[in-house]
């Protein structure tokens, strides 16, 4: 028997997930993230292989993971970082834009501020690149670090690059003579087996295989059981992101729409900056729970667009966009009804909006994501949308990516 190990690289943590042949977790693992570097990705990467129980260890036959997407940086020949880490969320690229602009189509992803493209733009004119350099995602760093080969990534991670997964090649209008972008392969394509440094740190086969990896929602997505066009995934987590399968493929940047390729079908969607993020800044954890178990599942008469800041990406794409978060009631159990049942509305015109551009109709909703055990939310959520919502039958981003190392061709 072989195993897979799945990693999961978040915003606050790193999830290790160990699945045997039949896709039975086996072993998890999450480890803290103080910082988002190198160095800290790294060290909690480490602490993982070094929790796998022996018996486990010597049975693994493959490793994938993923990132979040957008988290890029340059590095050298050698793979040592060179520039600062731009995350998923850093706006410094916004600097650039007229450039951008010229470059590529307003409703593309790689248009948007945030896109490793503008990222891309941005490090040439920050840092004027060494043709011998590397523009790298988190997961393409990552994986080189198992498998040596530097300058690899997947069409999932390099979509908002600007690398188009139908005809899997880069455009021409993405400039490619420094730094050097990757070679994209498909999502669990394996690479190439640990390198001996790492088999003999940390006691693993030397024949485990590297996969290509993905992208933190979409390894959500295929942890879900979600597989039927017309099927999606909500993940109620800090933000509110939908992925929507599809027979058709749908990009539009003005609504921060875009397509990843999912084998013969496309994984449609965009990600609001609603979400936990904003109920964490009015309610404890412990208030939360204490008052989602007294939560009404009618409507809210409350109108919300419940956002830390302003500034939002999906269904409306608008940098200003701000937040409305009155009237405020004294009754906070009012108060978060209005904000859940405010955000079931959001998600609705997310899939609205999806429908409107040509995607498969709606049929059924999958939910991952802290939000996901919250069960009068689900009733909420169930009424606006108007289709069966039900529980992820894995919740963890880790389990989906421990999948596409185990089933490269999910």
């Amino acid at each position: 028997m072989g195993y897979a190990l799945g990693l999961d690289f978040g915003t606050s943590g790193v999830r290790g997930i160990l699945i045997d042949t039949a896709t039975t977790p086996v072993w998890t693992q999450r480890v803290a993230l103080e910082q988002q570097t190198p160095a800290a990705w790294w060290g909690a990467l480490v602490t993982v292989l070094d929790g796998i129980p022996e018996g486990f260890r010597q049975q693994m036959a493959a490793i994938a993971l993923n990132g979040t997407s957008g988290t890029v940086f340059l590095c050298n020949q050698q793979g040592d970082p060179i520039s600062d880490i731009l995350l998923y969320n850093d706006s410094r690229a916004m600097s650039v834009a007229p450039e951008v602009q010229q470059r590529v189509s307003p409703r593309h992803p790689a248009a948007s501020s945030t896109s490793s493209f503008s990222k891309l733009i941005w490090m040439r004119q920050v840092y004027s690149p060494a043709a011998n350099s590397y523009f790298v995602h988190q997961a393409d760093w990552l994986s080189f670090r198992l498998h040596g080969q530097l300058g690899i990534s997947d069409y999932h991670n390099t979509l908002k690059l600007g690398y188009d997964p139908e005809s899997l090649v880069y455009p021409d209008w993405i400039p490619q003579d420094s730094p050097r972008l990757p070679r994209v392969v498909a999502p669990g394509e394996a690479i190439a087996p640990i390198t001996s440094a790492i088999s003999q740190r940390f006691q693993l086969p030397p024949d485990c295989q590297v996969h290509a990896g993905t992208t933190d929602s979409i390894a959500a997505f295929l942890a879900s059981g979600a597989k039927q066009p017309g099927d999606a995934v909500t993940s109620l987590g800090s933000t509110l992101v939908l992925k929507l399968l599809s027979r058709q493929r749908v990009d539009d940047g003005r609504y921060g729409v875009y397509s990843h390729r999912l084998g013969a079908l496309w994984l449609t969607g965009g990600a609001s900056n609603t979400g936990g993020a904003v109920l964490q800044q009015f309610f404890s954890n412990q208030e939360l729970q204490e008052l989602s178990d007294r939560l009404p599942t009618t409507p809210s008469p409350l109108q919300y667009y419940p956002l830390t800041q302003p500034g939002e990406r999906f269904p409306i794409n608008d940098p200003n966009y701000p937040p409305k978060l009155d009237p405020k009631p004294d009754d906070s159990l009012a108060f978060l009804h209005g904000l859940l049942d405010s955000m079931a509305r959001i998600e609705a015109q997310g899939y609205q909006r999806l429908g409107e551009l040509g995607a498969t109709p709606l049929q059924r909703v999958y939910t991952a994501g802290g939000g996901a055990n919250n069960a009068a939310w689900q009733q909420l959520r169930q009424a606006r949308l108007g289709v069966r919502v039900i529980p992820s039958q894995e919740t963890e981003a880790a389990y989906g990516t421990a999948r596409l190392a185990l089933t490269p061709h999910l």
